[in-house]
């Protein structure tokens, strides 16, 4: 097929319609996620009530751009680009082959196919990614179209989701590439780490803006801090990364530069400390510096070793010339990190009664295996559900009492 054709093409069934797409996001945060959209102005086109799991919008290409750059509590974010009934494996493969899959993938990309079958003829989900398999690759070599380029990294490679549910085929292309929760800008790890998605989901959840203070004084590698830091410069959530659209053949470069110069002009760099990092762990305080410096993000946050109980909260004034107020967030040691839960609840307790103590009138967001964790604090709070890691938690939110 000639270029031009193909390019045409492209712009007509591609970039020119309107597409569905699908934001997968943590159970319990999806309306968080709806609200990250509205602000965007993304889904103007038709936005779904979130289900379970995931929000659906309609848009455009370029709107899918956005998301990936500016979501901070999507996981990934697919487009839907089938949905056909077959009932065995030969039907599926030619509806699969059928497509026009030089609209969506460059020849010669690596692809990685993920099945989920539910009530349908077709249950064994590694034979029917096979089939889908060979039909995109019998697609693709039928237009005998010179290869994108190689795959350089992770977000090269091409991720295809198929869903059947009651015969009913969905396939969809993940335009994200590796997990969104991954910025760019950790390279070290930590014990139990929670994914920034949530964390930023959490932040949200408590009010944080820019402009507030944060202290995050059991910060082991950083999650909280880092999101906080860069929420505060209104640094995108994937500002520091590349996504697998970039390697699709309706990627518009020029169109993706303009999105970027546009955020980028929003961006604005502190010259003083927002945020107050801490813990007791050299390697873990260590670990986050680096991560602060690769993202030119150190004048934002006062990051110091030191116990949680030999804290006392930040002497700078508020804009009123008040004592400096804001949010303090902890996730605090539980589950496999203590040796037994008793010792767990009783660190948390000892949590409260500092806070109660030292943080008059700072808002709080706290992290527990457990909602009756509740009673132990001196001060009421508001329980949320939250799902990490395998676990079921409990987010406290709340403020301090002045007395």
């Amino acid at each position: 097929m000639r270029a031009g054709a193909l390019e045409k093409r492209i712009k007509r069934h591609v970039i020119g319609r309107s597409r569905e797409f699908y934001v997968s996001v943590s159970p319990g945060i999806e309306p968080i996620c709806v609200e990250e959209l509205a602000r965007l102005g993304i889904g103007a086109d038709g936005l779904n009530m979130p289900e379970k799991g995931g929000v659906s919008f309609s848009g455009h290409v370029h709107d899918c751009y956005s998301a990936n750059l500016h979501l901070r509590t999507a996981n990934r974010i697919l487009m839907r680009v089938a949905n056909f009934h077959a009932e065995n494996f030969r039907g599926l493969e030619k509806k699969v082959r059928d497509m026009a899959w030089e609209l969506y993938l460059c020849p010669g990309m690596p692809m990685e196919i993920s099945v989920k079958s539910r009530h349908s003829r077709l249950f064994h989900t590694d034979a029917v990614a096979g089939s889908v398999r060979e039909g995109i690759e019998a697609g693709l070599s039928s237009q005998n179209d010179k290869p994108c380029g190689p795959a350089l990294n992770q977000a090269a490679i091409q991720r295809i989701f198929v869903r059947a549910i009651d015969d009913t085929f969905t396939i969809s292309l993940d335009s994200s590439g590796e997990l969104l929760h991954k910025r760019g800008l950790k390279i070290h790890g930590g014990r139990a780490p929670i994914r920034e998605t949530l964390s930023a989901a959490i932040l949200f959840m408590a009010g944080f803006r820019p402009g507030d203070l944060l202290i995050d004084p059991m910060c082991g590698s950083g999650t909280f801090s880092l999101e906080a830091a860069m929420i505060s410069s209104q640094i995108p959530a994937g500002w520091f990364r590349d996504f697998a659209f970039m390697h699709w053949p309706c990627f518009r470069r020029p169109r993706w530069d303009y999105m970027r110069k546009i955020a980028g002009g929003k961006m604005s760099a502190l010259n003083e400390p927002v945020v107050f990092a801490s813990d007791i762990d050299g390697t873990a305080v260590k670990g986050l510096n680096q991560a602060l410096e690769s993202g030119g993000l150190l004048k934002s946050v006062c990051l110091r070793q030191k116990d949680f109980f030999d804290l006392t909260p930040p002497v700078t004034p508020d804009k009123s010339g008040g004592p400096a107020k804001g949010l303090v967030v902890i996730n605090p040691p539980y589950g496999r990190r203590m040796s037994t839960k008793k010792q767990g609840i009783e660190l948390f307790s000892s949590i409260g009664e500092k806070l109660s103590a030292d943080f008059k009138n700072w808002r709080v967001a706290l992290l527990a295996p457990d909602r009756r964790w509740a009673g132990q604090l001196p001060f009421p709070v508001r329980s949320f559900p939250l799902f990490h890691g395998g676990l079921h938690l409990s987010l406290f939110l709340g403020r301090i009492p002045e007395k």
